[in-house]
């Protein structure tokens, strides 16, 4: 029984499959009528062809993504008590699965959690939001009502900005919302490392706190091995294989404040940089000049295919980087090489990858298909949300 009146979407016949089969999404060219006259955020129930309700999301005339699932509970009040029970869900999620030795999380993962449209991100007594859809973006005071009752945060940041938003008809936003308005700086633990994350001017929301379990792996497998680091960023990665005893570890990126990051993280933990050298360079060019081998190389590039018309540059940009890093791996070694572009899918990207080894002619074993870790939940219908696809492969002897 439906509790409350909201604007309904009736989908066209047939068009209703994708949302029985658990995706979040409706598109546009699936809506036959609207009836009620919603606004863009509005919260709008799904009808299919046959007047069978389907599910509660956000509506956005303005999108091709023009509804997006909050319940599947057609009866459910989309409300404060609502938002209340999702955030203590995420919480009760997080608690059973982050160690005591980890302080920075992600919170709440979208769709995954069941909030289209936002991320929120533990960085010790600092909360950081990004928010991407016109309908969370209505929700937002309800939900930061339960953030600061449940979290109690020192601080609550929003770093709301980019297509996506521009999309929904938002503007850019950036400032604290709770909290002292000072430097956004916090210091966090990862397994017992310590990191300074910057989530003021960082990319992302300050740090890859998808890359966690991958840099527990990288870490274990780093013992007595050369490793290169390639766009390492404020050098998490590394400091993980220098923990993990690496003979030495290179970090590479072209980005000067990236590398004094990286340099600063490897003192903080104990690390000297001279024996485990930061470096300034664009990766495509030093790798190409490159006379040295290592044991262990990782690739975790910046996004490289930012919408579909990307993915042919983007895929020759993969391809050449993982041909260039292969050709500098020692027999008996092993690459980590990753992608975080949505556009580029993982059938996509393992062929690119064997493509590369094919033109520098080696072998490769697979070892392991890497992801993000479980504070990353993906709604089981939603495979685009599986934006981080690595491969552990390993060069034969």
């Amino acid at each position: 029984m439906i509790k409350n009146h909201y604007p309904e979407i009736m989908l066209k016949s047939g068009r209703e499959a994708a949302l029985l089969r658990g995706h979040p999404w409706v598109f546009s060219g699936a809506i036959a009528n609207i009836r009620g006259n919603p606004s863009d955020g509005e919260v709008v129930l799904a009808r299919d062809a046959e007047g069978r309700a389907l599910a509660l999301g956000f509506f956005n005339s303005r999108t091709d993504i023009s509804f997006r699932v909050v319940s599947r509970d057609s009866g459910n009040a989309v409300d404060a008590s609502f938002w209340n029970r999702r955030v203590l869900d995420a919480l009760e999620l997080r608690r059973r699965i982050i160690g005591e030795g980890t302080n920075a999380y992600r919170l709440i993962h979208a769709e995954g959690d069941g909030f289209p449209g936002l991320i929120a991100d533990v960085y010790n007594d600092t909360l950081v939001l990004s928010v991407t859809t016109a309908g969370m973006e209505r929700q937002k005071p309800v939900i930061l009502d339960a953030l600061l009752a449940h979290m109690k945060p020192a601080r609550i940041y929003e770093q709301s900005a980019g297509r996506s938003r521009q999309l929904e008809g938002l503007a850019d936003f950036r400032g604290f919302l709770h909290g002292p308005d000072q430097e956004g700086c916090a210091r966090v633990t990862e397994n017992g490392r310590r990191f300074d994350v910057d989530f003021v001017h960082g990319q992302k929301t300050g740090f890859f706190l998808d890359q966690r379990v991958n840099r527990e792996k990288i870490g274990f497998l780093s013992k007595g091995r050369k490793v290169l680091n390639c766009f390492c960023y404020t050098g998490a990665f590394s400091v993980y294989a220098a923990a993990g005893m690496a003979k030495k570890v290179v970090s590479l990126d072209i980005s000067e404040s990236a590398c004094a990051a990286a340099a600063q993280h490897l003192r903080l933990n104990g690390f000297n940089p001279e024996d485990h050298p930061v470096i300034e360079s664009d990766v495509f060019d030093y790798l190409r000049n490159l006379r040295e081998c290592f044991d262990l190389i990782i690739l975790d590039p910046p996004v490289f295919a930012k919408n579909k018309r990307d993915v042919a540059h983007a895929s020759r940009g993969y391809k050449d980087i993982n041909l260039q890093a292969l050709r500098h791996l020692e027999r008996g070694g092993l690459m980590a090489t990753f992608s975080c572009s949505n556009f580029i899918e993982e059938d996509l990207f393992g062929k690119i990858v064997l493509g590369a080894a094919r033109d520098a002619r080696v072998e490769l074993q697979l070892l392991a298909r890497l992801e993000a870790g479980p504070d990353h939940p993906l709604a089981a219908g939603h495979p685009e949300g599986r934006y981080l696809k690595g491969l552990l492969l390993r060069k034969p002897l």
